[in-house]
C-alpha cells in the first residue's frame, strides 16, 4: 500500500452543530506538524474578561475536538455570568480530528510527547487542568504527570491508566485488535467509528454524528484510528506498555485536585476501570451519571461538573499540589470501635446472635455465645486478611441475617474492610447497579446471590459462606469457602484497627426514590448511631433485640446486647407474622422489637394465631419501634395491644442518617389534635438538629434554611451520625449540601414544616410537591383527609399536566380491592372531593398502589402521576 499523502490541519467548516467556527484555530509547532484545536481564549478577551487558567481538553478514538464543544461554549458563558473565567483549548491529536496527518505511527510515548510539543508552541501557562476522555484521558494524564509545575488539577471521563492482569481487554477491544478485523473495521470501513457513535445513549442527532465523522470519512483519513487500536497496550510484552506503566505510577503520586466523571454504562471502560483510578487518586471527586455510557460527553450533562470542579481552584494555591485535608471530627467524645462492646464480652458464655432458621439437637434455636462470636469474628477477619482483603477494600455481603452475616460484618469491620450492604428486595436490575457501582473487590454470598454474580457478572472475588460441592464451586466461580477462609484464620494475629475517619460501610438507600445510591459510612458515623440509639432507647447488656428491619439487625453487638432476626423473607418485611415475633422473643428474651409499618401490618392481620404463652412474651416487651416509613396512629396501636407494657416508638429517619426524630404514640395522639398537615414525627434525638429551606412560588427549596414554625419546605437534618458522603455520586452531595449552615447538613428531599413546639412534620417528598397555579402543595396533608373515606384504605395526591398549573388528582387504594384500575366510581369520588382540603380534577381507583420493596409501604407517586396523566389523557388504562 502506498504511503499517504501528507495533510496539513485546517479548521473547522461552518454549520457544525453546537460549534462556533471563531473557536476553531490551526496552529503549527517547532517541529513544523500543524494542529487544529478550538480555543475561547480569544473570545474571553474580547468578552473584557481574564482567564484564571486553561483546561487542556483531549480526545480520545475516534473522536476528535468537537467532543469538547459544549465545554468551550458553557466556560465563555460561565465567565458572562461573572463565574471565574477558564480558557478551554480542546486539541485534535495528530492524524485525528481535523490536525495533519503526517503517515507515522505514534505510539504513547510519542502521543504525549506531542502533546508537550503542542503546549510549547501555544505558550500555554499555568494554572492547567487537565481533562481527557478514552485514550485522550492517558494522554492528558501523561502531560499531567510531566508538568506538574504547570498542573493544577486533573478531569477524566471513561478512560483507564491500567489493565488488570487479571481480566482481559474489554471485548469490543477484542475484536478491534482481531487479525484481518483491525484494518478492516478501523480504517478500510468506518465500523470502528460508527460502532463508537452508536454507543451514545440515546441515539446522537444526525447532525452531530455527521460531524463526528467529518474528519474522518476516506479510508487514508481513519489512519490515525488503526493506529490508535494498534497502540493499545494488551500484555506487558507491547511497547506501549512501559510507557502506560510510567503513567499509571505517575497518576498515583499526584496530589492535585481530580474528579472523574464516568458513564457506567459503557463495554470498553467498565467501573474495573474506574476503581482503578480512585485507587490512586483516592481524594479525586467521582459522578456516576447513572444513564450515561462511553460517550458520556454526550449522553450527560456534565460540563456544570468541570466549570464547579475548575471555578474551586482559582487563586495562587492553585498548582501548589496539596493534598486534601482529613475530615475533621466533630464529635468531643472519644472515639470508641464498633467492636468495643463484643472485646468487652468475649469471656462470655451468654447468648449474643440467636438463628431462628437454624434448630439445634435440642429443638431451640442455634445460637452463638459472645465468646463463640468474638472468636469466629477473629477467625474470619484474620482468614479475610490472609486471603488479600485490607484496609479500605470493599466487601459485598449477600447473606441472609443472621450469626453468619454478624460474624462477617464485624470482621471487615475489624481489619477496615468497608462493607457494602445492599437490600435484595432491590431486584436483579436494582442489585446489579449497586455491586457494579459500588466495585467490590470480593464478594461473600450464598448459593442464590454466587448464581446472580456469575450470571450478572457482578465484581468482586467470590467467597461461599456456605460449604458447596466441588462441581459447584467451579460453576459459579467460587475462590474461597468461609469455612476455609476461618479455619485459616485461628490463632493468626490480626492487622492494626482502622480509626474513626476511615471508611466502614456503604449502604444502600432502599431506591423508593430513585436508582438506589450507596452512602458512604465512617467508623465515627457508626459509632455515633450506636451511642445515639443506646441513650435514647435505654439498650444494655440485658434488654436483648427482635429486628425484622436489617439495618438494626447488625447492631446488636454493636450495642453489646443479644439480637435475633424472627423468620422471615427479610427481602419482604410483610412476611413476618405474629407468631414469627413472638417466638423470637420467646428464645431471647428481648425487651426492644424494631419492625417496619409492612411487617407490622402483617403482624396486626395474623396475631390471632397467637396462643397464650406468645401473648405473654410479647407482653414483656418494654420498647417497640416501627422504622422505614411513617405509620398510622391506627396501626402503631393495634401493635402496641399486641405488647401492653411496651412503649411504641416511631423514630424518622432514612439511610443517610438512621436516627433523625422520634415520637411515642402517645405523642402521635397528642399531635392528632393540632390543625398541622403532615405526619407528625417528633423531636430531634441523639444530638440531631432539624432545619427548614422554604418551598418558593415554584416549588423549590430557596429559603434560607430555618427553625421558624409553619413554614413548608425541604427538611435539613444535622447529627454526628449524618453519613459521610454518597458513594461516587459527587453532584448528588453538591446538591444535598447545598445552601446549607456551617457543619455537615443534609439536605433530605423530604418536605415538611416546624411547629412552635418543635415538633417536625412530614408532608411528603420534594419531587412529589404539586406545583399549582396558586403555588407548592405537598401531598400528604390532602391525602389525610381523603384517607379519612371509609372506603379508602388509601391514597396518594398527584399531580397532572404542566408545572405551574399542575392539577391534583386523587389516586386510591379501596378497603374493598378495586378490580380494575380506572376512574373511582361516582359515590366514591364524591367522598373523596367532599373530605380533600384542595379541589381534585379527578378521583381515580386502583387494586393495590406501588411501593418499594424494602419497606413495601413507600408510594411511588412518581409512577403514580405517570399512569394518572395517561389515563386522563385518554391513554390506555393499565396497572400503575
Amino acid at each position: 500500500m502506498p504511503a499517504p499523502t501528507p495533510r496539513p490541519a485546517d479548521t473547522a467548516p461552518p454549520g457544525l452543530p453546537g460549534l462556533d467556527p471563531r473557536h476553531s484555530h490551526v496552529l503549527t509547532d517547532a517541529r513544523g506538524a500543524s494542529w487544529h484545536y478550538l480555543d475561547n481564549g480569544p473570545e474571553l478577551a474580547a468578552r473584557g474578561h481574564e482567564p484564571v487558567g486553561t483546561v487542556l481538553a483531549v480526545h480520545g478514538n475516534p473522536t476528535w475536538s468537537y467532543l469538547w464543544r459544549r465545554l468551550v461554549a458553557d466556560a465563555l458563558d460561565a465567565a458572562d455570568a461573572g463565574a471565574p473565567a477558564w480558557r478551554v483549548v480542546a486539541v485534535d491529536q495528530l492524524e485525528m480530528g481535523l490536525s495533519q496527518r503526517t503517515g507515522e505511527h505514534r505510539p504513547l510515548a510519542r502521543r504525549v510527547a506531542d502533546l508537550g510539543a503542542f503546549t510549547d508552541a501555544l505558550g500555554l501557562t499555568g494554572p492547567v487542568v487537565t481533562l481527557g476522555h478514552d485514550w485522550g484521558g492517558v494522554v492528558s494524564l501523561g502531560w499531567a504527570v510531566d508538568h506538574p509545575d504547570l498542573l493544577a488539577g486533573v478531569a477524566l471521563l471513561n478512560t483507564a491508566v491500567h489493565q488488570p492482569d487479571d481480566a482481559p481487554v474489554p471485548a469490543p477491544l477484542r475484536l478491534a485488535l482481531a487479525g484481518p478485523v483491525h484494518r478492516l473495521g478501523t480504517r478500510t470501513t468506518r465500523a470502528f467509528l460508527e460502532t463508537t457513535l452508536s454507543l451514545a445513549r440515546p441515539r446522537l442527532a444526525a447532525d452531530v454524528a455527521a460531524a463526528y465523522r467529518l474528519p474522518y470519512l476516506a479510508a487514508d483519513e481513519r489512519d490515525g484510528i488503526e493506529g490508535f487500536v494498534a497502540d493499545i497496550p494488551t500484555g506487558a510484552a507491547h511497547p506501549s506498555a512501559p510507557e502506560l506503566d510510567r503513567i499509571a505510577a505517575g497518576v498515583a503520586r499526584l496530589t492535585v485536585p481530580a474528579v472523574l466523571l464516568w458513564g457506567p454504562h459503557d463495554p470498553v471502560f467498565s467501573d474495573r476501570y474506574l476503581d482503578d483510578l480512585v485507587r490512586r487518586l483516592p481524594h479525586a471527586h467521582v459522578h456516576r451519571f447513572a444513564d450515561a455510557g462511553h460517550l458520556i460527553a454526550e449522553d450527560a450533562d456534565w460540563t456544570p461538573a468541570v466549570l464547579r470542579f475548575v471555578s474551586e481552584l482559582t487563586g495562587p494555591s492553585a498548582a501548589s499540589n496539596t493534598p486534601p485535608s482529613a475530615p475533621a471530627d466533630e464529635s468531643a467524645a472519644p472515639f470508641v470501635p464498633l467492636w468495643a462492646a463484643l472485646d468487652a464480652r468475649a469471656d462470655d458464655d451468654a447468648p449474643a446472635v440467636l438463628d431462628m432458621t437454624t434448630q439445634g439437637a435440642d429443638g431451640r434455636p442455634f445460637t452463638a455465645s459472645w465468646r463463640a462470636l468474638d472468636r469466629q469474628v477473629r477467625r474470619i477477619a484474620a482468614g479475610l486478611h490472609g486471603i488479600g482483603v485490607r484496609r479500605g477494600d470493599r466487601v459485598s455481603l449477600l447473606v441472609e441475617p443472621g450469626p453468619t452475616l454478624t460474624a462477617l460484618v464485624y470482621a471487615c469491620l475489624r481489619i477496615g474492610a468497608v462493607v457494602v450492604v445492599a437490600d435484595a428486595g432491590l431486584g436483579v436490575r436494582g442489585l446489579t447497579r449497586a455491586q457494579r457501582g459500588a466495585w467490590p473487590r470480593f464478594v461473600v454470598a450464598q448459593r442464590k446471590g454466587l448464581a446472580a454474580a456469575r450470571a450478572l457478572g457482578w465484581p468482586g472475588v467470590r467467597i461461599s459462606a456456605e460449604p458447596l460441592a466441588p462441581a459447584v464451586r467451579r460453576a459459579l466461580g467460587v475462590t474461597h469457602e468461609l469455612v476455609d477462609v476461618a479455619r485459616a484464620g485461628e490463632g493468626q494475629p490480626l492487622p492494626p484497627e482502622p480509626g474513626a475517619d476511615d471508611e466502614a460501610a456503604v449502604l444502600f438507600t432502599s431506591g423508593s426514590t430513585g436508582p438506589a445510591k450507596g452512602v458512604v459510612y465512617r467508623h465515627a458515623e457508626l459509632s455515633a448511631l450506636r451511642d445515639a440509639l443506646a441513650a435514647h432507647f435505654d439498650v444494655g447488656p440485658g434488654t436483648g433485640l427482635v429486628t425484622g428491619f436489617a439495618p438494626f439487625a447488625l447492631l446488636g453487638p454493636a450495642l453489646g446486647t443479644r439480637s435475633v432476626t424472627p423468620v422471615m423473607d427479610v427481602s419482604s418485611p410483610a412476611t413476618l407474622t405474629a407468631r414469627a415475633v413472638a417466638d423470637a422473643v420467646t428464645a431471647s428474651d428481648a425487651r426492644i422489637v424494631f419492625l417496619s409499618p409492612a411487617a407490622i401490618l402483617h403482624v396486626v392481620d395474623t396475631a390471632d394465631a397467637l396462643d397464650d404463652a406468645d401473648r405473654a412474651a410479647l407482653a414483656r416487651v418494654r420498647t417497640f419501634l416501627s422504622t422505614g416509613a411513617p405509620i398510622s396512629a391506627g396501626l402503631l396501636g393495634s401493635a402496641a395491644a399486641l405488647m401492653p407494657s411496651a412503649t411504641p416508638h416511631t423514630p424518622y429517619g432514612m439511610t443517610e442518617c438512621l436516627l433523625v426524630t422520634d415520637i411515642t404514640l402517645e405523642g402521635i395522639r397528642d399531635a392528632a389534635t393540632a390543625p398541622d398537615a403532615g405526619v407528625c414525627v417528633g423531636r430531634p434525638v441523639g444530638g440531631g438538629e432539624v432545619l427548614v429551606s422554604a418551598l418558593d412560588a415554584d416549588g423549590d427549596a430557596t429559603g434560607a434554611p430555618s427553625a421558624d414554625p409553619g413554614v413548608l419546605g425541604e427538611v435539613l437534618v444535622r447529627a454526628g451520625h449524618l453519613k459521610e458522603r454518597y458513594d461516587r455520586l459527587w453532584l448528588t452531595d453538591l446538591a444535598a449540601e447545598r445552601d446549607t449552615p456551617p457543619g455537615r447538613w443534609h439536605r433530605t428531599g423530604d418536605v415538611g414544616h416546624l411547629d412552635d413546639q418543635g415538633r417536625l412534620w412530614i408532608e411528603g417528598r420534594l419531587a412529589h410537591v404539586l406545583r399549582t397555579a396558586d403555588g407548592p402543595l405537598a401531598p400528604v396533608g390532602p391525602e389525610q383527609h381523603v384517607e379519612r373515606v371509609p372506603a379508602v384504605r388509601r391514597a396518594a395526591v398527584v399531580g397532572v399536566g404542566p408545572a405551574g398549573v399542575h392539577q391534583a388528582v386523587a389516586v386510591v387504594e379501596t378497603t374493598d380491592t378495586t378490580r380494575r384500575p380506572g376512574l373511582a366510581p361516582d359515590d366514591l369520588a364524591a367522598a373523596a372531593r367532599a373530605a380533600s382540603p384542595v379541589p381534585l380534577a379527578a378521583v381515580l381507583a386502583v387494586p393495590r398502589m406501588p411501593t418499594d420493596v424494602r419497606h413495601n409501604s413507600k408510594i411511588d407517586r412518581t409512577r403514580l402521576a405517570r399512569w394518572a396523566d395517561g389515563v386522563l389523557t385518554g391513554g390506555r388504562v393499565g396497572q400503575p
